[in-house]
């Protein structure tokens, strides 16, 4: 049996949120499974070393529009899939799957135009395989002996975001930094890429970043062995947190623009912090970057790290 697993929201966060779902379809049939994933979701990095998954195909910009349609299709047809689940309520990819000839086709209810990622994916996962699933996820890596020292607390700062109001600014965390590096020995880790430049490099030149190591210049799978390690990742709602908590590091994670509700309660390491007046509120559209309490987080994270 050859099974097929569509998934095709973009970012790392995303794909990390679907992990125990993918995880449940294949250890209920018993089989590794194939992945339709977009390029930025990362998962050739991510889930390099899962044994759940078989091939992970990358659903590129050709395979989009109408003459995408017969690009994909061919792709599918090849492999001869028994069975398909799509993470989509789109027409697009039911009559695609259709057409390749798979024989079993699950999917979400078509044409819904909103949806809570998280709810929306354990429900429909747990109605297929009739068994409650845990929405924590587990990034599955190869795992290194530790070479940080022992004598210092490592924590991960995802100062990067996907947009400049998801992003608490950098002063902030300079001066967190700075704030937990009195209470303890610290070592930071700055997640962020090339495109991060110069916010990694205003870090690097503070009273703080003779103690900080980037990750502009590594892959995401060289990331996380660094990452696995830390004792506590403090940043914005982005790909970084989610990676964090899939690698059992607790995670304080500062939304600003972007829907706790849907990505901040999912998993019991997630710790979060909202804008002043906000409560289990925040959306696409709070535009709260400047209502972040910085002595909240400054509490909370000197509490998570002892």
């Amino acid at each position: 049996m050859k099974i097929l697993i569509i998934q095709p929201k973009k970012g790392m966060g995303d794909m990390i949120i679907y992990l125990p779902y993918i995880h449940a379809i294949s250890k209920n049939y018993k089989k590794s499974v194939s992945l339709l994933v977009k390029d930025n979701s990362r998962a050739n990095d991510l889930l390099a070393d899962d044994s759940h998954i078989d091939e992970i195909i990358t659903l590129k910009k050709e395979m989009d529009g109408l003459g995408g349609i017969f690009k994909l299709l061919n792709e599918l047809k090849k492999r001869n899939f028994d069975k398909v689940f799509i993470f989509n309520s789109s027409f697009r990819y039911n009559l695609i799957t259709k057409l390749a000839g798979i024989k079993s086709i699950y999917q979400y209810p078509l044409f819904r135009s909103k949806d809570n990622i998280v709810h929306s994916a354990k429900i429909f996962t747990e109605n297929i395989i009739n068994e409650i699933v845990s929405s924590e996820p587990n990034l599955i890596i190869k795992k290194k002996d530790s070479v940080l020292d022992k004598n210092f607390k490592h924590v991960c700062l995802g100062i990067s975001a996907s947009g400049p109001t998801k992003r608490w600014d950098v002063n902030n965390y300079i001066k967190l930094a700075e704030k937990l590096a009195e209470k303890t020995k610290c070592k930071f880790y700055i997640a962020g890429g090339k495109k991060d430049i110069e916010l990694i490099n205003k870090f690097k030149n503070s009273k703080v970043g003779k103690d900080s190591i980037s990750f502009e210049n590594l892959s995401i799978k060289e990331t996380l062995q660094y990452i696995s390690d830390c004792n506590l990742y403090i940043g914005n709602d982005t790909g970084w947190a989610h990676i964090s908590v899939a690698l059992k590091v607790k995670a304080l994670t500062i939304f600003c623009d972007s829907p706790i509700l849907a990505y901040g309660r999912y998993s019991k390491r997630m710790n979060t912090i909202e804008p002043e007046g906000e409560k289990d509120t925040t959306s696409h559209d709070t535009l709260g970057k400047n209502k972040i309490s910085f002595n909240e987080v400054s509490a909370k994270a000197i509490q998570l790290l002892n």
